[in-house]
């Protein structure tokens, strides 16, 4: 991920600018009122640079866009580095995901919970509508979502004839069935 890569070079950019080491390198989401995709907080580096947070942030930055290709450009906020990453890195990324089929998704262990999901069950006696499909599609996807994060799951349809039916068939037989059973 992008934050591996960064933090690498950032290492690197110390130990080359600075002469420093073991540095705490923080990452923030850039703030919506920002220009950038992701922010490195200054401040815990100034004690390695020994100068103000404007310039040591810029002194990183314009090593980051520099020597790393992922860093298209970067602005300075008071002690944050806003980083904007190139448009390639993001296209490859989003290329990876795409041809990989199992992309973001978790192996269940034995141990995961087991979930059971029930969906549609339609009445056999009733024609099937689009409001049955629609929950078929529903309870699908929340069990694949659920599957894909690592969940155990049962998925279960009950296919029911019970219905408005045998109520009017015990109501007749209450009615007109003078008591017989069938062993009578």
């Amino acid at each position: 991920m992008i934050e591996e890569i960064l933090k690498q070079e950032i290492e690197k950019c110390l130990a080359e600018l600075y002469s420093a080491t073991e540095q705490s390198i923080q990452f923030q989401k850039t703030r919506k009122d920002f220009e950038g995709d992701i922010t490195l907080v200054v401040f815990p580096l100034l004690r390695a640079s020994k100068k103000g947070p404007e310039q040591t942030a810029e002194e990183i930055g314009n090593y980051l866009k520099e020597k790393v290709k992922e860093v298209s450009d970067f602005n300075v906020v008071k002690g944050f580095l806003n980083l904007e990453i190139t448009q390639e890195y993001w296209c490859n990324q989003f290329i990876t995901a795409y041809n990989t089929d199992d992309y973001g998704v978790v192996k269940a262990d034995e141990n995961a919970p087991t979930y059971l999901v029930e969906y549609s069950s339609p009445n056999t006696n009733k024609p099937i509508h689009l409001g049955h499909l629609r929950n078929n599609f529903l309870g699908y996807s929340v069990a694949e979502i659920l599957k894909a994060s690592g969940k155990n799951v049962k998925k279960v349809q009950i296919i029911n004839d019970r219905g408005i039916h045998i109520c009017k068939s015990m109501i007749a037989w209450q009615e007109y069935g003078n008591g017989e059973t069938p062993e009578s």
